[in-house]
């Protein structure tokens, strides 16, 4: 194999040994899964973004986001400082749309 492919040899070798099959099936479950997460909550707090850019009711997108952030960082999607200092400004924001 050329060695100028860099980091595409990688992902062309195919797992020989039983447990590295088991280790890439793991890894692609993963992988879906943290991305479910992942999309999950930005897309609940940019519907709350969405709302406040409306002035809309958003309690309920507001409940749900803080629940979706909670949950990421609980499975290690995003971490616990992370996911509070964006629900923060998610709240700060919020709270910046109700006084006008």
């Amino acid at each position: 194999m050329p060695d100028n492919l860099g980091i595409f040899n990688i992902l062309i070798v195919m797992p020989n040994l039983r447990n590295a099959k088991k280790a890439l099936r793991q890894t692609k479950k993963r992988a879906l899964r943290n991305k479910t997460i992942k999309t999950a909550y930005k897309s609940a707090t940019k519907a709350v973004k969405k709302a406040v850019v409306a002035g809309e009711e958003m309690g309920d997108k507001i409940v749900l986001a803080q629940k979706k952030l909670d949950k990421a960082a609980k499975a290690g999607i995003i971490k616990k400082k992370t996911a509070s200092r964006k629900l923060s400004r998610l709240m700060k924001s919020v709270h910046r749309a109700k006084k006008k």
